[in-house]
């Protein structure tokens, strides 16, 4: 932000910066040293670039750190390069130029005096003159002081236009020295995915120093954002009767302005347009190009092996002789379509024999020699399965050996010049895969690679956009075997019963017997009051489950007082409340407290982790559960144990932290608990729909207790609409199917 439009009540301060004590180059996090007026005043803030003997004019307030004392809190920062021979030798032989260290910068400086910082800007050929010096290396000098300069005046540039020195930092990463320049030619720029500044914001900035409606630049970025901001409801692509009048809603112009400004993307494939089904459909490039190639290379995969059904039958036959085992006829079919065929969809509800099922697969591809590879969306997914079938599975991000861009966005080691060396892949839970993912495991699929999907369609859809595995089960262009044969065994559980009950649409059996019970609670502050009896008494009193071990509260969303933000202050209030020997941090507005349950909430491969045993790595992955075991402020770490291992985390790594007394239902996905506490009580609207309750229930293994309205468990039951999402992978399958017949 601007000096001038910082509050008048701030405090200001100006004085040469004399030690930099940490710097995050990721965001520009600094802790520095400030000589004011021969007193030496610690300075915090987002200050990127800024160097040893810069003169530095803040703006801020006083703030007390619990461990290290009084510190300056910048809002705000005007930097200067210094001007006299002394300060311009401190500033150089800090190391602030790349190539220039102590002794360098005093010849430099003997050399040049005051003139010093201009030659290297404008004339860094003057400095191969010095005895020591080669042209290269002066050059190179040269483009180091101006790559730093250019930053710094990136950040001062964007500071009058109210952009923080974190987004002037991440602009700087993505289009390099020519930012300014790039930005000023197009501001809509600054909407670019990854920069995290928004259509939105960018178009009030723009507004304001231009307010021409009809820019052309605005226009296409508004569209766009139409688009890019509904991938985050699931969809891949829009009908274009939709886009036109919500981008003429939200840029304020005529129809005839979008309509114009559409053709010209279509035309310059900025936009990709589909007809499906006699309707015109409007893609991002990157989302069309993943459901096109899905589709293509589904169709290759699922050309026929070459292996005889009548051998599978008797390999069958022997598994079942050798396991003491009999499979029912579904489950046998299924066997034999994943060896005779190169893809195989598996699907069923709990009790179905899913499990059981996957691992005859297994066991028959593992009897042919073929190598197989087991994956899930999340850790906690693939931890499950590997427990179930008794073999390694990693997340799929792990399996693909995953980096992580500047953006965040990830990017795949495993790819079409670095496949996969299996022979078969198995991913499960294949219902939370979205398109972007999917398409880049089948990019690393190997040539007669067999794939095996598993998942159900009755559970919530993928967090990302597309719906892949309805999509593959509607285009009947995929082997799919759906098992429907509810195991005797298995309906002795109530919980699996009312499962299948809440699929069919019949009301819940709630009896309070067997392993599924139900309270009901009149209001939202008596179901708070059960739910955190049960955590804190009569779960543990009656079954030994603790908060920590066993019980899982889930919610369907966040918010409201039966959502996770107020359940698991509450929670935390009464199972872990503050104490004097308990270190506590703050994290995005919530106090995190040693003893505390968290959840880890994205995949993080780079965070070091120490098993008991003293085996060592690294990589937390999304959904992860664990605690809180110490917070150590001075060194600004964090530990977490998971499991049989404890992770390490700096605080800025701690923002992936969240408590998890209780999660969503979303975030449950994948995972199961011994004991689930459910509270249903006046969902709102959209959370009040089938598959999200049918998806709670199932996350229980032992135990289920619904706590709240009846009428509002019926509402779910009843209301079968699946969020509807537009994609395109279904039209282009079945387009695929008609080139390859």
């Amino acid at each position: 932000m601007d000096m001038q439009q910082i509050d008048q009540e701030l405090l200001q301060m100006t004085g040469t910066v004399e030690h930099i004590v940490y710097r995050n180059d990721e965001n520009g996090w600094t802790v520095l040293e400030l000589d004011v007026r021969d007193s030496l005043v610690t300075v915090v803030g987002s200050i990127p670039s800024v160097q040893v003997g810069e003169s530095l004019r803040v703006k801020g307030s006083w703030t007390e750190h619990p461990s290290f004392g009084r510190q300056f809190k910048a809002a705000a920062c005007e930097s200067s390069l210094p001007t006299d021979e002394t300060a311009i030798l401190r500033y150089l032989a800090s190391g602030a130029v790349k190539g220039i260290g102590p002794a360098t910068a005093a010849r430099i400086v003997d050399r040049f005096g005051a003139d010093s910082l201009r030659i290297l800007e404008q004339e860094p050929q003057e400095l191969a003159k010095i005895k020591g010096i080669s042209l290269s290396k002066a050059r190179e000098m040269g483009q180091s002081f101006c790559s730093q300069f250019g930053l710094r005046e990136v950040v001062m540039t964007f500071a009058g236009y109210g952009l923080t020195a974190n987004e002037a930092l991440r602009c700087w990463k993505k289009f390099g020295a020519a930012t300014l320049s790039r930005i000023k030619a197009n501001p809509y720029l600054l909407c670019t995915p990854g920069l995290y500044i928004g259509f939105e914001r960018a178009d009030r900035l723009c507004m304001s120093l231009s307010g021409d409606k009809l820019d052309p630049h605005r226009l296409e970025a508004g569209v766009e954002y139409v688009l890019r901001h509904n991938l985050g409801n699931g969809h891949t692509c829009l009908p274009r009767d939709k886009v036109l009048p919500t981008a003429v809603t939200l840029l304020d112009v005529p129809a005839e302005a979008v309509e114009s400004a559409v053709d010209r993307m279509v035309e310059s494939l900025l936009l990709r347009q589909e007809e499906i089904n006699g309707r015109p459909f409007l893609f991002l490039p990157r989302m069309y190009e993943s459901e096109a190639f899905i589709a293509v290379r589904m169709r290759l995969m699922s050309s026929i092996h070459n292996v005889a059904a009548a051998d599978i039958e008797l390999r069958i036959d022997a598994m079942e002789k050798n396991f003491h085992i009999t499979y029912e006829e579904q489950q046998r079919r299924a066997m034999v379509e994943a060896i005779t065929t190169g893809t195989l969809i598996l699907t069923g509800g709990p009790g179905t024999g899913k499990t059981t099922t996957l691992r005859g697969i297994i066991t028959l591809l593992e009897s042919m020699g073929e190598t197989v590879a087991i994956a899930a969306p999340t850790g906690r997914a693939a931890k499950r399965i590997s427990q179930l079938t008794g073999r390694e599975a990693k997340t799929l991000h792990r399996l693909l050996e995953v980096k992580w861009d500047d953006s965040d966005a990830p990017v795949f080691d495993r790819n079409e010049r670095n496949p996969l060396e299996a022979d078969a892949v198995v991913v499960d839970e294949m219902s939370m895969v979205d398109v972007l993912l999917f398409e880049s495991l089948l990019r690393a699929t190997k040539t007669g690679c067999r794939l095996i999907l598993v998942g159900d369609t009755d559970q919530l859809p993928a967090v990302g956009a597309g719906c892949v595995l309805q999509d593959l089960i509607d285009s009947h262009t995929v082997p799919v075997v759906q098992l429907t044969q509810v195991f005797r065994q298995a309906l002795e559980s109530r919980i699996i019963y009312n499962a299948h009950c809440i699929v069919s649409g019949q009301p819940m059996e709630l009896d309070n017997k067997g392993d599924c019970f139900f309270m009901p609670r009149p209001s939202a502050a008596e179901v708070t009051r059960t739910v955190l009896d049960l955590c804190h008494h009569r779960l543990p009193d009656a079954y030994g489950y603790t908060y920590l071990e066993g019980i899982q509260v889930l919610c369907a969303g966040r918010k409201g007082e039966v959502g996770t933000g107020e359940m698991n202050h509450r929670l935390q209030e009464l199972l872990n409340p503050p104490d004097k020997k308990k270190a506590e941090i703050a994290v995005e507005g919530v106090t995190l407290r040693v003893g505390d349950k968290v959840m880890h909430n994205r995949n993080n491969y780079d965070i070091p982790w120490i098993r008991d045993d003293g085996d060592c790595g690294s990589g937390i992955f999304n959904g992860d559960i664990g605690v809180l075991e110490e917070v150590r402020l001075r060194e600004d770490i964090l530990t977490v144990r998971y499991e049989d291992r404890v992770a390490t985390y700096t605080k800025q790594d701690a923002q992936d932290l969240e408590l998890a007394y209780a999660i969503t239902v979303h975030k449950s996905q994948g995972s199961e608990f011994d004991a689930v506490v459910l509270p249903v009580f006046r969902n709102t609207p959209h959370l009040c729909y089938r598959n999200l309750l049918y998806t709670a229930v199932t996350r229980a293994k032992s135990l289920l207790v619904l706590v709240g309205s009846r009428e509002t468990l019926q509402r779910m039951i009843d209301n079968d609409r699946k969020t509807l999402r537009y994609t395109g992978l279904g039209s282009f399958l079945l387009r695929s199917q008609e080139l390859f017949l």
